[in-house]
């Protein structure tokens, strides 16, 4: 059953921004975002993502993709709001399939970047190198979206205005999963699942894109050796999970304490705000971030417990917390990595018998850090609740003469081998 158009507004800001706006926006890690030629799509990840929102600064070059994703008939209207015409109030998006193709490889880009992982939540990390390949894959298969001049048909270091055109990179920086990828093609039951399909699907692209950016290595001949006569099956893992490699030494020890000694004078936890640091140094659940005051005879002490991400690295990263005590200034205390956790101390000003400071804490990265917004929790529980109904989809196998999953719903590879691995979260 065919999806019905759906009403986009098409204006002009006073930027000369062309906007074709499908709904509201909200905090950044609830929008998929991709830079596309001539404009950014922006998708909703909670509640059916519809038609991208897409703000367009070059009309010319965004008119390749843009009647292929939205129809033809928002291409005339962005064509007429360029041109100075009238625009009515609600232009009917027409769903196609390279819509639908766009919309996955923006999710698999926010799965990327915003992905929830957490031990503290049970929420197993995406490993890199499988989600990099199939998005290698799916930029290969969008093409369309993008002008030619950078990823798999252009430098790889010269992507322009369009940074998510980067087949061939992904390739390049991935290529350590691609042999454990063949093997779980081959070590897959036939072509009867949904899975099997997916894979050797992303794998034929991958070796369609790096033919054409005339990449060339030891795993990219197997792989085109084994797609043009395939060999005897490989033997199936238990754990799709054990093919790929995995993050070590990471033993969960929240709850330990930076110093011994003195007296408790109160403990609490703070606000895990993903927008304030990169992927892969925090663990994403709300209670990552702890805080204890302490008196140390006539001193006060600050002590910060933030538990580390599996990926976090030891050294080098100058990740902090910010502190603000009784509506007081903020103050920055360094963090350091020590086993599982990132810690930090600080003196702190409270008035004489002063039992129950009033305390705010945030984790950030200097430099990356957009400042503290409104409160978000509650998108990030839903975000919390879209992973987990994705990866318990993940670990069903889906035969695939059953009604089809839609591109968004479909999971990523990287999903399956985490819903199926047997470490234990």
């Amino acid at each position: 059953m065919a999806t019905p158009p759906m009403d986009v507004r098409v204006a002009r800001d006073d930027d000369g921004i062309i906007r074709v706006a499908a709904g509201s926006a909200g905090p950044d890690f609830t929008r998929a975002v991709l830079d596309v030629a001539g404009a950014v799509l922006t998708w909703p990840v909670l509640g059916n993502p519809g038609p991208p929102t897409a703000e367009i600064h070059d009309v010319e070059q965004a008119q390749q993709w843009l009647w292929a994703v939205h129809g033809e008939r928002v291409a005339a209207a962005v064509h007429a709001c360029a041109t100075g015409d009238p625009v009515g109030p609600g232009v009917p998006a027409d769903p196609t399939a390279l819509a639908a193709d766009a919309a996955r490889l923006g999710f698999g880009h926010w799965a990327a970047r915003w992905w929830p992982a957490s031990h503290l939540d049970g929420i197993p990390a995406l490993q890199p190198d499988v989600l990099g390949l199939e998005l290698a894959a799916l930029t290969h298969q969008c093409q369309q979206l993008f002008d030619g001049r950078g990823g798999a048909f252009g430098d790889l270091a010269d992507f322009g205005d369009q940074p998510d055109d980067c087949a061939a990179e992904l390739i390049e920086d991935h290529r350590a999963a691609l042999d454990p990828l063949i093997q779980w093609w081959r070590a897959a039951p036939g072509s009867s699942t949904d899975t099997t399909r997916r894979l050797e699907s992303v794998l034929r692209l991958i070796d369609d894109a790096a033919d054409g950016a005339g990449l060339d290595g030891p795993e990219l001949r197997r792989l085109r050796s084994l797609l043009d006569r395939p060999g005897p099956a490989a033997a199936a893992p238990s754990d799709p999970g054990t093919l790929f490699a995995r993050y070590g030494g990471y033993a969960l020890a929240a709850g330990e304490r930076l110093v011994a000694g003195g007296r408790l004078i109160a403990r609490g936890s703070g606000t895990n705000d993903w927008r304030r640091y990169p992927p892969g140094l925090v663990d994403a659940s709300e209670t990552a971030v702890s805080w204890t005051a302490r008196a140390l005879g006539a001193r006060r002490q600050f002590e910060v417990d933030v538990v580390a991400h599996s990926a976090a690295p030891a050294t080098g990263v100058p990740l902090a917390a910010e502190v603000r005590v009784n509506d007081g200034p903020r103050k920055r205390v360094a963090l350091a990595r020590r086993d599982d956790i990132w810690t930090g101390r600080a003196d702190l000003d409270l008035p004489p018998g002063e039992t129950r400071p009033r305390v705010e804490l945030g984790v950030l990265l200097p430099g990356f850090d957009p400042g503290p917004g409104p409160e978000t929790g509650a998108e990030r529980d839903a975000i919390r609740a879209l992973v987990r109904r994705r990866l318990a989809a993940a670990a069903q196998p889906v035969v695939y003469d059953a009604p089809p999953l839609d591109s968004c719903s479909a999971p990523f590879l990287a999903e399956i081998a985490a819903a199926t691995t047997d470490e234990d979260y």
